[in-house]
């Protein structure tokens, strides 16, 4: 396996315990919502990249999964949700976490949703990847 590929799949597992995080955080009645939805957004971001390492696609630092999601479209790669979505959860990363107001943009049930799909999409264009050509 490529040091890219080694990435991606860091990348997935990391995810995938952000997913675990947003699960566990969303069925706590005292969190806040925007804290539980942070880790969605985070599940995201890292299946974004996990794509984009897999693919050998260069990206920067960034947490704006619209940027992620446009790098995905330039490489001729699919999404199977609008980037428009994924967006939803970019005022998540930053803006919400740190403050005490949250403007609700999605549910938790949504996001989840979202999750779930970037996740399974994610795992399968990295392992689609790892089979030798």
């Amino acid at each position: 396996m490529t040091a890219s590929l080694d990435e991606a799949r860091r990348f997935l597992s990391l995810a995938s315990e952000d997913l675990a995080a947003f699960r566990t955080l969303a069925a706590t009645p005292h969190i806040r919502e925007a804290i539980a939805i942070f880790h969605a957004q985070q599940t995201i971001e890292k299946c974004l990249k996990a794509v984009l390492f897999a693919n050998g696609v260069e990206f920067r630092r960034t947490h704006d999964l619209y940027e992620l999601a446009d790098r995905i479209e330039q490489a001729s790669i699919s999404l199977p949700r609008n980037a428009e979505e994924l967006g939803l959860l970019n005022p998540y990363a930053v803006e919400f976490r740190y403050g005490d107001q949250t403007i609700p943009l999605i549910t938790r049930e949504e996001a989840e949703a979202l999750a779930q799909d970037i996740l399974e999409w994610a795992n399968a264009i990295v392992e689609e990847n790892e089979k030798p050509q």
